[in-house]
């Protein structure tokens, strides 16, 4: 079955629909509350640090990224293009580190949290410190660095890619693992289980046409050439017919034994 109104209740008629009421709900809500209706996941956050995190780690990795593929192709387009993402990213550090600080002093954490902010605190540093650096350096050279110095600056802007990496992983460390600055939601094990169930039935009836049979899982069974002594029937004993079986003696010619064996079934 295609996705579609039985999937997502109505398709695009009721996308729409959707859409207008929500539109028609916001109509009535004071600004605070539209914000909140727009943008809920921002509204619950209790500092901003984690929404701005991602602009540094996004424009200082396209600026290696592009700055070492356009030093290695000899492309010079590259590496202006490059350095305005060095810019960018120099500057969301700073809001960024900023963020986190205020947030440091904002969200209650304890004890065996501590040191991992705190090493956090000093990458987010150590990343901004680089990012100027590297920043103000190529502005001093008008956009591109050649020669040894431009080795020397992309080893320099390496080791703060890697710097940046440590101190994202410490943040997601501490959200995901110690959950700090998060509400968690209470799941119980009914909670679940239906969900669970729920899957379990998803997954039966997901493109099952009604009367036909799919199976995902075992291949139709490919049909082998048969080997000669495969082909053969097997051999039974048991005749379907009577006959006799006469055995003549060499030594004495009257002598003559008659076996008679019924048919099957008689």
């Amino acid at each position: 079955m295609v996705h579609g109104g039985a999937d997502h209740g109505g398709g695009i008629a009721a996308a729409i629909g959707g859409l207008l009421s929500f539109l028609e709900k916001l109509a009535g809500m004071e600004p605070p509350e539209i914000f909140s209706a727009v943008l809920p996941g921002i509204a619950a956050m209790q500092n901003i640090h984690p929404l701005l995190v991602h602009f540094p780690i996004a424009f200082l990795s396209g600026f290696f990224a592009l700055d070492l593929a356009g030093s290695l192709f000899k492309k010079t387009a590259w590496r202006r293009v490059a350095s305005g993402l060095l810019y960018l990213g120099a500057a969301a550090s700073i809001l960024t580190a900023t963020a986190g600080f205020i947030a440091a002093d904002s969200v209650p954490h304890g004890g065996n949290v501590h040191q991992i902010m705190e090493n956090h605190e000093h990458f987010g540093i150590a990343v901004v410190i680089f990012a100027l650096s590297l920043a103000g350096w190529r502005a001093l050279k008008g956009g591109v660095i050649e020669g040894a110095a431009n080795t020397l600056f992309l080893i320099l802007a390496a080791i703060m890619c890697g710097i940046m990496v440590l101190g994202a992983d410490l943040g997601g460390l501490m959200v995901y693992r110690y959950g700090v600055a998060v509400s968690a939601v209470p799941v119980s094990a009914e909670d679940l289980m239906h969900h669970h169930e729920g899957e379990e039935a998803h997954d039966h009836e997901h493109g099952t046409v009604p009367g036909e049979m799919h199976d995902h899982h075992e291949p139709a069974p490919v049909s082998e050439p048969m080997h000669d002594h495969e082909a053969e029937p097997a051999h039974t004993h048991a005749p379907s017919a009577e006959h006799t079986h006469n055995h003549d003696h060499a030594h004495d010619s009257s002598h003559q034994h008659n076996h008679a064996h019924p048919a099957a079934g008689q």
